[in-house]
């Protein structure tokens, strides 16, 4: 294959670095770009030098693609999936990958069927510490993980309403829920705490600005992951112990603490990039495994995040089985 013809749906916020990153790519070249704004869209286009549209049927009508990026809001999928899926177009599909599970079930099925090569913006993966965190947990047996997500307030309109974005864990926290999964495994049982405590003066906010949520893993292991956006600063991290170890993730960095032994490994990579050259990799050798977050990596990430948010609706514990079960009736 020459170069990869790429296309983008929604040129906003993340899908910049992505534009970016597709731009410094050799084997690879923007086609033509999408977005409801008008404006937003045609200004992208003139920066690269390519079509800008603001219907994505338009789009993939008269563009020839072989991959899409799909950077667009958690309410906005719509049927993107499954149309570029039908087409044999291969798909980027940023975080999270929808609201409603049996939806995104559906667009799980499209993507397995028509077996195009997707990858989602899980990019935590890519780092080169957590695959040095992820090779250290080989085979060891995890007791208690700990985890954060704390930041600010996200401006943006669609952010501050439970319909439209699922709240912070479904938004942002998810990149630390999706971390806690590949490395510790999958989640039993969630039990959320919630509230919004301070920062109700905003207009029209209906999410949580403090959220607790305890867990159990399906290896037995316990934990807990607090999120909130009331704080000035940006801070992450996941502590994962079992007997005489901890392992830390403290943004990016990572430190390995024993009994009578730390080390500390620094990032050397941009996580970003290396997704995204990953991604047009698998698509040049038609090699799945570079996708490290792959489709149905994203949905299982996105159904413990909306098990979260229902066991802090009702105040009852949700096993993971049971979720899915009821989810998709």
């Amino acid at each position: 294959m020459e170069k990869i013809n790429v296309g983008f749906i929604g040129v906003g916020g993340i899908a910049a670095k992505h534009l970016e990153n597709i731009s410094k790519n050799e084997h690879a070249s923007i086609v033509a770009v999408c977005d409801i704004n008008p404006d937003r869209v045609r200004e992208v286009g003139e920066q690269y030098g390519v079509p800008s549209y603001v219907n994505v049927d338009d789009m993939l009508q008269n563009e020839s693609l072989h991959a899409l990026f799909v950077c667009v809001p958690p309410f906005a999928h719509g049927l993107i999936e499954e149309k570029a899926a039908s087409r044999g177009i291969h798909l980027m599909v940023e975080k999270p990958v929808g609201l409603d599970l049996p939806m995104v079930r559906a667009k799980e099925k499209a993507i397995s069927d028509s077996d195009i090569i997707c990858s989602t913006g899980y990019c935590l993966r890519y780092l080169d510490t957590v695959a040095k965190a992820k090779e250290y947990l080989t085979g060891k047996q995890i007791a208690m993980i700990r985890a954060h997500y704390l930041t600010k307030f996200v401006p943006t309109p669609w952010y501050r309403k439970m319909s439209l974005s699922g709240g912070q864990l479904v938004e942002q926290t998810t990149h630390t829920v999706d971390l806690i999964r590949y490395l510790g495994g999958d989640f039993r049982t969630v039990y959320t705490n919630s509230a919004l405590n301070v920062m109700n003066d905003i207009p029209d906010i209906d999410i949580p600005d403090v959220t607790s949520v305890n867990f159990m893993m399906e290896s037995g292991a316990v934990g807990n992951l607090s999120s909130t956006f009331i704080q000035a600063d940006h801070q992450t991290g996941i502590e994962i112990m079992g007997r005489d170890f901890r392992v830390i993730i403290d943004g990016t960095s990572l430190h390995v603490i024993e009994k009578d032994n730390k080390v500390t490994f620094e990032s050397e990579i941009d996580f970003y990039e290396e997704q995204d050259n990953a991604f047009i990799e698998a698509i040049r050798f038609n090699k799945k495994e570079l996708i490290l977050a792959p489709y149905s990596e994203a949905v299982k990430t996105l159904a413990v995040t909306l098990a979260a948010n229902h066991s802090g609706e009702t105040g009852q514990p949700k096993q993971l089985d049971d979720y899915e079960i009821v989810a998709e009736v």
